[in-house]
């Protein structure tokens, strides 16, 4: 078998929104890297990080833009929507402000996106039990009512964020699989890669008469 030129089968666009503070850039990190990044300075624009991980025996890569917080940054950000197969929207369980904005976030995320972009609410900063100041019964209604998967996470312990990028990326592939996602659609946020080729041996060349290239 000859080496492929990717050792991946899909490529899948995520983005993460949410107001500044709430850990989007830690919760990226301790994805992609597996640490808790401490001083974790605010996103100026957009970052990027990637990962790949495996569904269903298919190898993934995450492509995944970190978007910034601020208001003056939206007009920005906002072009990264596009084109995104799933969205992580993120809030400070802590800080009750930061999910009362959801819904205006929630809005940025369905009018900029396709209709069939996963969107996965993650109320972070679950180990600051003692400073709570949403419910988790109140975020999971709201993620009911609006059709979205929840978990609450922790950036700094690492708690649920593999399972809230892995099962985003399971319901994006569950879309594939059912037909729902046109792999064609320029805005999928999903690039299909071809597998390995195979090595062909001399008197199993096509003719130029079958040639595809």
């Amino acid at each position: 078998m000859a080496a492929g030129p990717y050792n991946y089968s899909y490529i899948f666009k995520y983005i993460i929104i949410g107001d500044m503070g709430v850990g989007k850039s830690c919760l990226l990190h301790q994805f992609t890297e597996k640490k808790f990044m401490a001083d974790c300075p605010h996103t100026i624009g957009v970052e990027f990080g990637t990962r790949i991980i495996e569904v269903s025996g298919q190898k993934i890569k995450l492509q995944i833009w970190d978007t910034a917080g601020q208001e003056r940054f939206r007009a920005v950000t906002r072009s990264y929507y596009r084109g995104a197969a799933g969205a992580l929207m993120v809030y400070d369980v802590t800080r009750r402000s930061t999910y009362n904005h959801l819904s205006s976030w929630l809005t940025d995320a369905r009018n900029l996106t396709n209709p069939n972009t996963v969107i996965f609410l993650i109320g972070n900063k679950s180990d600051l039990e003692g400073q709570r100041d949403v419910t988790y019964e109140e975020a999971k209604q709201f993620a009911e009512e609006n059709g979205l998967m929840f978990v609450e996470a922790s950036a700094r312990t690492g708690q649920n964020v593999e399972e809230a990028f892995l099962e985003t990326a399971k319901k994006i592939y569950q879309n594939i699989q059912d037909g729902s996602l046109d792999l064609n659609a320029a805005e999928s946020g999903v690039q299909h890669k071809p597998s390995a080729p195979r090595t062909l041996n001399s008197d199993q060349l096509p003719n130029k008469e079958s040639c595809t290239c």
